[in-house]
């Protein structure tokens, strides 16, 4: 791993592959190693030619970890990877994000258009349109001593996951007060550049592809066949998916 600094924060990240430059933005609760190099996208990527840059995003794997709500919103998270793009010296890159990291994606390609070429928003859909998106049920998972009686299956979901990564459950709990926050839907149809929107059909989390892309100019959406928001991750589809995309 290497480092970086951003808002005073020190930040990890990786770098594999020759070529054209791509960002990785990993999901919540996740890593770069669980999100991109375990499902075999760091192999597949390469392999197609591109070098990939995969960073632990704040609160996440080797990277600082603040327990304040107020250094995760999804504005600091898209200028963590602006950072890192200025501490590599790269002027621009595509950009793929998943769940959290697709959020992360979205307002960078709002907020910093002249850094980011083609965007790839995987794991998320219908649902991020909702402004009532309560955090309460997973933000006291992921901070009960006691898991065995957690009774919502989706925060149990991600305290399992989190356990199994090894995180700061303190600083994902703040992390997900702030990405739960009602997303800027209305700075979508600002977004010019080509975005493919991808969630699995039967992705009860993230929700359809199709009414997210539909706010953008140049969205498409790609809906994974039977893969739920945990099996989407490193389907053979997803990957096909997008490497047409970046391709096109």
């Amino acid at each position: 791993m290497e480092y970086f600094e951003s808002d005073g924060l020190k930040l990890a990240f990786r770098v594999e592959g020759e070529g054209d430059p791509i960002v990785l933005a990993h999901g919540f609760a996740s890593t770069h190693e669980v999100n991109w190099v375990a499902t075999g996208w760091a192999q597949a990527l390469t392999g197609a030619g591109y070098r990939i840059i995969m960073p632990d995003m704040r609160g996440h794997g080797a990277s600082g970890k603040p327990h304040d709500a107020h250094a995760y919103t999804l504005s600091a998270m898209a200028g963590d990877l602006v950072a890192l793009l200025d501490h590599l010296g790269e002027p621009g890159a595509d950009l793929m994000g998943y769940s959290m990291g697709a959020m992360v994606s979205l307002v960078a390609a709002m907020e910093f258009p002249e850094r980011f070429d083609r965007i790839v928003a995987a794991g998320v859909g219908a649902k991020l349109l909702d402004p009532k998106r309560d955090p309460g049920p997973v933000i006291e998972a992921l901070l009960t001593a006691e898991p065995a009686g957690i009774a919502d299956k989706g925060a149990l979901l991600f305290r399992t996951f989190a356990d199994q990564n090894g995180q700061d459950r303190k600083a994902l709990a703040a992390c997900f007060e702030a990405v739960r926050a009602p997303f800027p839907v209305d700075s979508l149809s600002r977004i010019a550049r080509p975005v493919l929107v991808v969630a699995g059909e039967t992705d009860v989390q993230a929700g359809a592809p199709g009414p997210l892309a539909e706010r953008m100019p140049k969205g498409r959406a790609f809906a994974v066949p039977k893969r739920d928001h945990m099996k989407t991750v490193g389907d053979r589809a997803y990957k096909e998916a997008v490497l047409g995309f970046l391709g096109a």
